[in-house]
């Protein structure tokens, strides 16, 4: 790819569709809950300035108001969902401890390295001029995953869950540019709905267990209830 025979805003698309990818990076690398919120506003941000981008760039005005609706929904109002439950919660200033960093992070370039060999046919075949950045979709999806697999905050693997939504629209946006309207009105609804859905399962795992950290989920047992006494028998 010789990115001198790319125009100006294809080149644009290509450099925000690296800063997209490379916040999923941060978030695997983050231990904080709260900058991990606000890395995914920034991811969601960053989606919004890239759908634009593509939007001028290919000449399909729809995707403005699907760069809106993410920047509103996925900038603004989730993460300040997910922030006010940490502050509610209490556990803005809890540190999750990460088991192996390093390895995590080699296995999310190991991702990337292999979303770019799985995406060169259709780099190859296609004719878009977004047909570049195919691959980084794919890489934001397989770094959500991972997100959520090596992390056991209940929290963590929810923004784990919405950055998989991301990459996917992500990839919808530079594949087919965009979906109709209505299946994307309908997908930003139900993430919404998933959002509120994911606050109330918060509360109600805190109530039982005293904990997010799903790891004690897998360690719930049965308590052994103590046999009835035995009915004593009339002489």
């Amino acid at each position: 790819m010789d990115l001198t025979q790319l125009g100006l805003f294809d080149q644009a698309v290509l450099l925000f569709a690296a800063f997209v990818l490379f916040t999923s990076f941060v978030m695997l690398a983050q231990a904080r809950i709260v900058p991990l919120i606000h890395t995914f506003a920034w991811q969601g941000a960053l989606l919004a300035v890239t759908t634009a981008l593509v939007a001028y760039a290919t000449r399909h005005p729809h995707l403005y108001l699907s760069a809106g609706i993410t920047l509103i929904l996925k900038a603004a109002l989730i993460p300040w969902l997910l922030h006010r439950l940490t502050v509610r919660l209490g556990i803005q200033r809890e540190v999750e401890a990460l088991a192996y960093p390093t390895l995590v992070l080699i296995a999310g370039g190991a991702l990337v390295i292999f979303s770019y060999y799985v995406a060169l046919p259709i780099v190859q075949l296609s004719a878009m001029v977004t047909r570049n950045t195919i691959a980084a979709g794919i890489a934001i999806v397989l770094l959500g995953m991972l997100l959520m697999i090596v992390r056991k905050k209940a929290i963590s693997q929810v923004i784990g869950f919405m950055s998989i939504e991301n990459g996917l629209f992500f990839a919808a946006v530079v594949s087919t540019y965009g979906m109709p309207m209505v299946v994307e009105l309908g997908i930003a609804f139900d993430v919404l709905v998933a959002a509120v859905l994911f606050g109330v399962f918060f509360f109600q795992m805190r109530a039982s267990i005293d904990s997010l950290d799903v790891d004690r989920l897998n360690r719930l047992r049965e308590v052994d209830e103590p046999a009835p006494a035995p009915e004593e028998t009339a002489p």
